[in-house]
């Protein structure tokens, strides 16, 4: 019989500024389907949605922001 012992080990979750953040936006209008692709700055999809606004008159966009985080043992 195998036997096991298991015990919590406290954890903590934060972001890793080393690994960057990216940017992104999707126009979700029925049947668009068009983004702006991933960005080091916020600025680019931000600016792309503008214009693609005012191209089409869609009005609603999904914005994504991804970040990188490290998990570390708690003391």
């Amino acid at each position: 019989m195998t036997r096991a012992v298991l015990r919590y080990v406290p954890h903590t979750i934060r972001h890793a500024p080393e690994g960057g953040v990216t940017y992104e936006a999707f126009c979700v209008a029925e049947g668009c389907g068009a983004e702006s692709g991933s960005h080091d700055e916020q600025e680019g999809p931000q600016d792309w949605a503008l214009r693609h606004a005012g191209r089409t008159g869609h009005d609603l966009f999904r914005r994504v922001f991804t970040d990188h985080a490290r998990v570390s043992r708690d003391a």
